[in-house]
C-alpha cells in the first residue's frame, strides 16, 4: 500500500489536471443522462460523484471512469415507465449492483476478454462520431435534446442526421461565437508549440476553453445581451443551500417492490447490461493506456457492483464504467486510478458549493470539449490501420460503428460481434490443419500426405477435415499428427477413427501420430 500511495503522490501533477477535464466532461454528461432516462436530474449527479469517488477507489482500473452511461438510457425510461414509480426503480438499482457483485465473486469477468479488438475499436470509432454528431447543435447552440444522449433516433421522428441539419439552420451567434472560440483553444493546445512549454503544458486545455467560453457569455451579456447564451444554454444544477434541500434531492428505494416480478427482471437487465458496457469499456481504455496496463476484470465487476447498490439506495442511476470520460482521462495525461477520485470530489464540490457560478458555463464550451474527445476515438488514421490490417478484421470493425449509429450501443455491439464471429468461424474452418503432399517413392509407391493438425481442432473444423479425408487418393501413405494438438473435438476424433476403419478399402496406409482415442460419438 505504501508504494501505491507514493505512485499517487508522484502523479499527483499528472492526475488532479486531468480529472479536471474529466469533471467538464461528465457534469453535462451525468445531467443529461438524468433528463434523457427520464429521471430526477439530481440522480445522474449522484452517479458521477459515486462512480468517481467509491468506484474509483474500489476498482482495479487506473484510468478508468465511472458514471450513469448513456447506453442505458432507454433502459432506465422504459423501466421507469413499467415500474410507474421511481423509487421501485431504485429498489432494481441496488438488486442489480447485488447480482453483480456475484457475477464478480464468480469469476464472470473473463467474457469481457471473448470480444475482437475489431469490434471494440469499432465501438470506439462509433461512440468518436457519434460524440461529434450530438454535440454539434449545442456547439452551435441549438437545445434540442437531452446533453449527451447517444441514441441514433429519439423516437419522435428524428434522428441524429436531422437534428445535424436542424442546427445549421437554427444557429444562435453568441453560442456559436463560444463554441469556436473554445474549439481553438483546444486545438492550440494540442499543438507541440504549447506542449513543448511546461508553464502552458500544466493547463488543460479544456479548462482555459471553458473559463474563455464564461468570460465571453459574461461580456455579451453586457454588451450584446441578444447574443447571450439563455438559460437552456448554460449549465443548470440544483442549488442545495441547507440539509432539507439535500433530503429533498435525494430518493429511497421502495422495498415493496422485492414481491415485484418486474422490479427483479429490471434488476437482472440492468446487470448484464451494465456488466457488459463496462467490461467492453474496460477492454477499450485498456488498449487506449500508453503503459499497457490491464484492469482485473472481476475486481471491477464487484466496485460496480458496490457503487449501484450505493447509487439505488440514495436515488442514483445505474452506473458503468464509460468510455468517453475514461478516454478524456487518458488523452489528458492521467497516469493513476486517483484522477477519477478527483473528478468524483470536484462534482462533490461543485454540486454542494458552487452551483449558481457553474450556472455561467455555456453548454458550447462543453460540446467543444466533447468534440475533441470524439475526433480523438474516430481519427482517420485509425480506418486507414484497420484496413490495412485486412477485410476480415476492417468488415467487422466498419459494420460495429454503421450497427451503433443506426441502433444503439449494445445492439450495435452484438451485430458487430456477429460478423466478428463470423470470421473467426470461418478461418478456424478453413485452418484446422496443415496438408502436406510428396511424389510417391520407388521403395514406397504411392503418394506419402501428412496432415499435421492445429492447436484446437472444435466441430465447426469437421466439414473441412471430412472434404479432405474423402479426396484423399487410393493407395496412399496418411499421416495425421496430432503432436502439436490441445485439444481435438470427440466429433473430429471419431471422424479420423472412422476413416482409418475405411481406409483399409480404398487401399490407403494411415499412420495415426498422438491421436487419442475415442471415447464415444459426441463425448469425451
Amino acid at each position: 500500500m505504501k508504494e501505491s500511495y507514493a505512485e499517487y503522490v508522484k502523479h499527483y501533477s499528472k492526475d488532479l489536471p486531468a480529472s479536471l477535464v474529466v469533471f467538464l466532461v461528465a457534469l453535462p454528461l451525468c445531467l443529461g443522462i438524468a433528463l434523457a432516462s427520464g429521471a430526477p436530474l439530481f440522480s445522474g449527479l449522484i452517479s458521477g460523484i459515486i462512480g468517481g469517488i467509491v468506484v474509483g477507489a474500489l476498482s482495479g482500473s487506473h484510468t478508468s471512469v465511472s458514471g450513469p452511461a448513456a447506453g442505458l438510457t432507454v433502459i432506465v425510461f422504459s423501466a421507469i415507465a413499467e415500474l410507474g414509480s421511481f423509487e421501485l426503480f431504485l429498489a432494481a438499482v441496488v438488486l442489480g449492483g447485488a447480482l453483480q457483485l456475484l457475477l464478480g465473486f464468480a469469476k464472470a469477468g473473463i467474457i469481457g476478454l471473448y470480444f475482437p479488438s475489431s469490434v471494440i475499436k469499432g465501438m470506439l470509432a462509433a461512440i468518436g462520431l457519434i460524440l461529434i454528431l450530438k454535440q454539434l447543435p449545442h456547439f452551435l447552440g441549438v437545445d434540442m435534446e437531452a446533453f449527451g444522449e447517444m441514441a441514433f433516433a429519439d423516437g419522435e421522428g428524428g434522428n441524429t442526421f436531422t437534428h445535424f441539419f436542424y442546427a445549421l439552420q437554427h444557429i444562435q451567434p453568441g453560442a456559436a461565437i463560444i463554441g469556436f472560440l473554445s474549439l481553438g483553444i483546444l486545438i492550440l493546445w494540442e499543438q507541440p508549440v504549447i506542449k513543448q512549454q511546461k508553464a502552458l503544458g500544466i493547463l488543460p486545455g479544456a479548462l482555459l476553453a471553458v473559463l474563455a467560453g464564461v468570460g465571453l457569455h459574461l461580456l455579451f451579456r453586457s454588451i450584446k445581451p441578444e447574443w447571450a447564451p439563455n438559460s437552456e444554454m448554460l449549465v443548470n444544477l440544483p442549488v442545495l443551500h441547507d440539509m432539507e434541500a439535500i433530503k429533498t434531492a435525494l430518493s429511497f428505494p421502495d422495498w415493496s417492490g422485492l414481491a415485484n416480478p418486474l422490479v427483479w427482471k429490471t434488476a437482472v437487465v440492468i446487470a448484464i447490461v451494465a456488466s457488459l458496457e463496462t467490461l467492453l469499456s474496460i477492454e477499450a481504455v485498456d488498449k487506449l493506456d500508453p503503459l499497457k496496463r490491464h484492469t482485473p476484470k472481476n475486481r471491477e465487476l464487484r466496485a460496480q457492483g458496490v457503487g449501484n447498490m450505493l447509487a439505488g439506495l440514495i436515488g442514483g442511476l445505474p452506473m458503468t464504467g464509460v468510455i468517453v470520460r475514461s478516454s478524456a482521462n487518458l488523452a489528458s495525461g492521467a497516469k493513476t486510478k486517483m484522477s477519477a477520485v478527483y473528478h468524483g470530489v470536484l462534482l462533490l464540490t461543485s454540486v454542494m458549493l458552487i452551483p449558481g457560478l457553474m450556472g455561467y458555463i455555456p453548454l458550447a464550451s462543453l460540446a467543444a470539449v466533447l468534440l475533441i474527445v470524439g475526433y480523438k476515438l474516430s481519427k482517420p488514421s485509425l480506418y486507414r490501420q484497420q484496413f490495412r490490417v485486412g477485410y476480415n478484421q476492417f468488415l467487422p470493425f466498419i459494420v460495429t460503428i454503421a450497427a451503433i449509429l443506426l441502433t444503439d450501443l449494445l445492439t450495435g455491439i452484438l451485430i458487430g460481434m456477429a460478423v466478428g464471429i463470423f470470421f473467426i468461424l470461418r478461418a478456424n474452418y478453413q485452418t484446422p490443419y496443415h496438408y502436406h503432399g510428396e511424389e510417391e517413392d520407388e521403395a514406397q509407391p504411392g503418394k506419402r500426405i501428412k496432415i499435421l493438425l492445429s492447436e484446437h481442432v472444435s466441430f465447426i473444423n469437421k466439414a473441412s477435415l471430412q472434404t479432405t479425408l474423402d479426396h484423399l487418393p487410393d493407395g496412399a501413405f496418411v499421416t495425421i499428427d496430432g503432436s502439436r494438438s490441445t485439444e481435438i473435438d470427440p466429433d473430429a476424433l471419431e471422424l479420423i477413427y472412422d476413416f482409418q476403419t475405411n481406409a483399409k478399402e480404398r487401399g490407403i496406409t494411415l499412420e495415426l501420430i498422438q491421436i487419442p482415442a475415442p471415447t464415444g460419438a459426441g463425448g469425451h
